[in-house]
């Protein structure tokens, strides 16, 4: 058990990679705090040992502050919950801009102002962000406010680390290539051919297919765990080898 006796905080935990990582950190012995907006994505969890399900909405700042402040203790955060937006610079909206920053980034700033002081408190903690390889590590075609927003997010996780290195307290960011998540499905069944468009998702990995969520959650487990005492600032890729 790598991870008994801790205390960790999952965002978007209702479903995907989330959901996933949620189950397998509390495999580990930690008790997690599954949190989602949708409360119905959390009915899954009703009688799973060291889960507590609880609904979250991470655009609200005080809810943020209210569920980690419940908590006895904070050795690690999950920020999971983001929005992937498509289209150009040219085709991007002042709403969507905005929605996405407060979801992909705020989101994640306040998470983090709310449970560093409790880390600090108890001597450290393992902050994990979800970013993306489409970043600042590679610009892919039609994700410019997705793009930006997770390049904010690597940058985050950096200034973070670097902030409390010296105090137990670290701070990585995970970069997936495309996985296989409900999300995806949502975003693949608005074209009007859903078939070729999974494909087309499907051909830009060069593995040839996609990722699982469960593919992503064992790095999650390694970055909550004292095995990766001395990892932070990194970006992960678990990119199916779309960086290479």
């Amino acid at each position: 058990m790598r991870l008994e006796g801790k205390a960790a905080l999952v965002t978007a935990a209702g479903q995907g990679i989330g959901r996933a990582s949620a189950l397998a950190l509390a495999a580990e012995g930690a008790q997690v705090w599954a949190t989602d907006l949708n409360p119905r994505l959390l009915d899954g969890y009703e009688g799973i040992d060291g889960v507590r399900a609880v609904q979250l909405d991470v655009l609200d700042k005080d809810a943020i502050h209210k569920v980690i402040s419940a908590m006895p203790a904070v050795d690690v955060l999950f920020n999971c919950a983001g929005y992937v937006h498509s289209g150009t610079v040219l085709q991007a909206t002042d709403e969507e801009w905005n929605f996405a920053l407060n979801l992909n980034v705020r989101s994640q700033y306040w998470s983090i102002q709310a449970a560093v002081p409790r880390m600090l408190r108890s001597g450290g903690g393992s902050v994990i962000n979800m970013a993306s390889v489409c970043s600042s590590i590679k610009g892919l075609p039609n994700r410019f406010i997705y793009g930006m927003t997770k390049a904010a997010v690597i940058g985050l996780t950096k200034s973070v680390a670097a902030d409390y290195v010296a105090d137990g307290i670290r701070c990585n960011a995970i970069c997936p290539g495309t996985v296989d998540t409900p999300s995806l499905a949502d975003r693949i069944n608005v074209n009007a051919d859903p078939e070729a468009a999974r494909k087309a998702f499907i051909a830009r990995q060069p593995m040839g297919r996609l990722a699982t969520a469960e593919e992503i959650a064992p790095l999650v487990v390694y970055l909550a765990s004292d095995e990766s005492a001395f990892v932070t600032g990194q970006a992960y890729c678990v990119d199916g080898g779309i960086t290479i």
